[in-house]
């Protein structure tokens, strides 16, 4: 993932988190899994255990990302995260 995306990458994340009204829980964890895919690529972990439902929601966001490049997984991040703040506003 290239420098100039990177950073692209870290304003979205900041400009997701200033807007006025929260991103529903499926948009936050769209962004959540093709972040992780951008950052790490395929899913390393095991899938949390029953008890943990917020950490079995955001494995399986990322590991429905599974396959694809870190830089599809950005370009796809930075198109969503324009798309959340343009929806809710800043």
């Amino acid at each position: 993932v290239s420098n100039d995306l990177s950073e692209i990458r870290g304003k979205i994340a900041e400009d997701v988190k200033k807007v006025k009204t929260r991103p529903t829980d499926e948009e936050l964890l769209d962004l959540y899994g093709l972040y992780k895919q951008a950052m790490v690529g395929d899913i390393n972990t095991d899938r949390p255990g029953m008890v943990d439902l917020k950490g079995k929601a955001k494995w399986d966001a990322w590991n429905s990302r599974k396959g694809m490049s870190k830089d599809d997984a950005m370009s796809a991040y930075i198109t969503l995260g324009k798309e959340i703040i343009s929806k809710y506003g800043m």
